[in-house]
């Protein structure tokens, strides 16, 4: 299963997000730069020639523009109405309210493109690209960076019709103290921006990270299996539970009850670990779901994808680690370990019960009953393994070419008539 599956809620949450706090950002902008750019104009005591003029009425509308974008954004973003192409339109416009402000200074000025860079919009370039990093969008990314390299390239192209002999003296003119003023405001509105990025991603992080540490938290009650369904369904989707089939297993350690009378604590804790883990590993190795451990019993569960071939070879791998285990015991001479294993495929009935604080995942049926009873029947019939008629007919096992003796049909107790079944030590 992807991982990815599971953050597309999360970053398409994100996204929604973004788009409002870029348009609180595009608000502030304009605003940010309207103000200090009415207290330039009014500190610059030098009467205006008519170029600068010109210059200053398109700045305060383009900036008044870029403010009615803002406010248009916002609005559409926290009424729902955004959707997820009207971002790429949108960067556009950003790129371009800077691309077409540095275009008409230097149409205004009469300077050559290669001076595009003393112009004040240009130092807009790090706020448009902190707007596109507060999307999460490498592709979005990207696409900005090109638009403006593309742009500002194709500008320091420009020339004008004419070249006047006034250029060395507005170029001073725009690295004076209120153009000066002006990128300096940009610097910091860039950086601003860049806080807010950075701000917003921690704050991803950070809930990612707790969503992981309560999935985790889930597998201490749930398998892990479904802790991803979790991820992307609903539990009252879990609740409501489904019929399917499955292959159900189950082992249980002979004699424990009498082995474990007037020992160590401590050390019938450390058998029933090493039993749990050898369960566990077996079962994760063929794709099984554990149910739950009952003492020095366990209950494993296969669906999917040729679940009745994986339990049986899971059921095959338990008996061979079960008895390594009991060999290397056997020669530190302790006592031998001695296990029953019953598997059987049917339709069960699955589902989620409990509340968020207590959750236990349940399966129950008459397959579940079935393969309790199989394990049992073990002990009678002298065998380490019996497994049904079903359950090999379901992984498509011709009994013989396993080594599967059959058995006496199974008069189990609650059915009428008995079930083949088939054995091996």
């Amino acid at each position: 299963m992807s991982i990815l599956a599971p953050d597309n809620a999360l970053l398409k949450k994100a996204e929604v997000e973004a788009e409002q706090v870029v348009s609180l950002l595009r608000i502030a902008v304009a605003l940010g730069l309207l103000a200090m750019f009415f207290l330039a104009v009014k500190g610059s005591n030098s009467s205006p020639e008519n170029y600068l003029r010109r210059q200053w009425v398109f700045a305060v509308a383009t900036m008044s523009s870029y403010l009615l974008v803002g406010m248009i954004s916002l609005w559409m973003a926290r009424t729902g109405r955004i959707r997820s192409w009207m971002v790429w339109p949108l960067v556009t416009v950003d790129c371009l309210f800077m691309l077409v402000n540095a275009w008409v200074g230097l149409a205004n000025t009469g300077l050559p493109g290669e001076l595009t860079f003393i112009l004040p919009p240009t130092w807009l370039v790090p706020v448009i690209f902190g707007f596109t990093v507060l999307r999460f969008n490498p592709y979005l990314q990207a696409y900005c960076v090109a638009v403006i390299a593309v742009g500002l390239a194709a500008l320091s192209l420009w020339q004008p019709e004419e070249v006047t002999p006034f250029i060395v003296e507005r170029a001073q003119i725009l690295l004076s103290g209120p153009p000066n003023i002006i990128r300096v405001t940009m610097i910091a509105l860039g950086g601003v921006v860049l806080v807010v990025a950075a701000w917003r991603t921690r704050r991803l992080v950070h809930r990612s990270i707790t969503e992981a540490q309560q999935k985790a938290n889930l597998t201490r009650y749930l398998p892990a299996q479904l802790t991803h369904r979790l991820a992307e369904a609903s539990l009252d989707n879990l609740r409501r539970g489904e019929r399917q089939n499955m292959a159900v297993l189950f082992i249980d350690i002979r004699g424990f009850t009498r082995w474990s009378q007037d020992r160590d604590p401590q050390v019938v804790g450390s058998y029933i670990t090493d039993f749990r883990s050898r369960v566990q590993g077996c079962s994760d190795a063929s794709g099984g779901m554990i149910d739950k451990f009952m003492g020095d019993a366990a209950m494993v569960l296969f669906e999917g994808d040729e679940a009745a071939t994986r339990a049986i070879e899971c059921a095959s791998a338990l008996k061979k680690s079960m008895t390594d285990w009991s060999d290397v015991r056997q020669e530190s001479g302790e006592d031998a370990v001695l296990v029953g294993i019953g598997l059987h495929w049917g339709e069960v009935f699955s589902g989620v019960v409990g509340d968020p604080q207590r959750l236990e995942y349940t399966v129950f049926g008459d397959t579940v009953n079935i393969a309790a009873r199989l394990e049992q029947l073990t002990k009678q019939e002298k065998q380490g393994i019996i497994v049904s008629a079903a359950v090999l007919q379901a992984a498509s096992v011709a009994p013989a070419s396993q080594g599967w003796i059959p058995l006496p049909a199974a008069e189990l107790r609650g059915r009428s008539g008995g079930i083949e079944i088939f054995g091996r030590g």
